[in-house]
């Protein structure tokens, strides 16, 4: 592991501009580690996201996001007054933006356009749930998937190594049949390190959508021990074999934790 990449925001470079986060097993954490690690982070989705207020120091539900960021920042220097929601300036960040409370456990998100009219009004780092897994630990996406916006500085595909080993079926993954499309394999398969770095390299997989100027980055995610760690790193050979990325992250981030980089 290189010294300067032993923390999360060095490791996937997100320390500036927007960085959005695609695939399964690890996107929400992943943004929630790096928000609470950033100076003045914006968090927000193009997808439906849970309820995340606690991974925040205050959301605002609003249609106009950029005039809301304007309002929060000209009030940065200011005292702090009232709750989290209300109050602003710089105790409103990690701030999170989301346009509709859609049920009691989730937000909607915004149109991709308008997650670049966020990313072109803050001069701080901007956040984005892309992509939806429905708590599956791999996924590839449909024809309508992902929502990135063009303004993507680095996409971040994450996969969990806990589907090795696990059968290629709904229980585990997100749209089985698509990633079986993509990788010639057969739905209810045994999931192995070289199908998983299949995905994350795939143009129809882990890297589909990307901005022409963006960053891929891919996460290998819920590296918990050592067999978990074996597979990891079979993951990102094959990547590297497959597609032109600076670098592999392996990640235990339900402890926010860097366990390797690959490049």
């Amino acid at each position: 592991m290189r010294s300067d990449m032993n923390d999360v925001v060095d490791a996937l470079d997100a320390a500036a501009g927007t960085t959005c986060l695609v695939g399964a097993g690890g996107k929400k954490t992943t943004l929630y580690a790096l928000a609470d690690r950033l100076d003045r982070a914006v968090l927000t989705a193009t997808v439906r996201i849970p309820i995340f207020d606690r991974e925040v120091a205050a959301v605002r539900v609003t249609e106009a996001p950029v005039a809301a960021l304007d309002e929060i920042t000209a009030g940065e220097g200011d005292e702090p007054t009232g709750d989290a929601e209300s109050r602003g300036g710089a105790e409103s960040f990690p701030l999170g933006l989301v346009p509709e409370r859609e049920r009691d456990d989730r937000y909607r998100g915004y149109d991709p356009a308008v997650v670049n009219e966020i990313g072109a009004a803050h001069d701080g780092p901007v956040l984005v749930k892309a992509d939806g897994a429905r708590t599956r630990l791999l996924k590839a996406p449909n024809e309508r998937e992902p929502q990135i916006p063009a303004s993507a500085d680095r996409v971040v595909p994450v996969a969990s190594a806990g589907a090795v080993g696990e059968p290629l079926t709904a229980e585990t993954v997100h749209r089985p049949e698509r990633v079986a499309a993509i990788t010639d394999a057969a739905v209810g398969d045994e999931i192995t390190p070289e199908l998983v770095g299949r995905v994350l390299a795939h143009e129809e997989g882990g890297l589909k959508g990307i901005p022409g100027g963006a960053t891929a980055i891919p996460l290998v995610n819920a590296v918990d021990d050592a067999d978990d760690e074996a597979a990891a790193r079979e993951i990102a050979r094959v990547v590297h074999e497959r597609a032109d990325v600076p670098r592999v992250v392996l990640a235990r981030m339900i402890e926010g934790e860097i366990v390797d980089v690959i490049e």
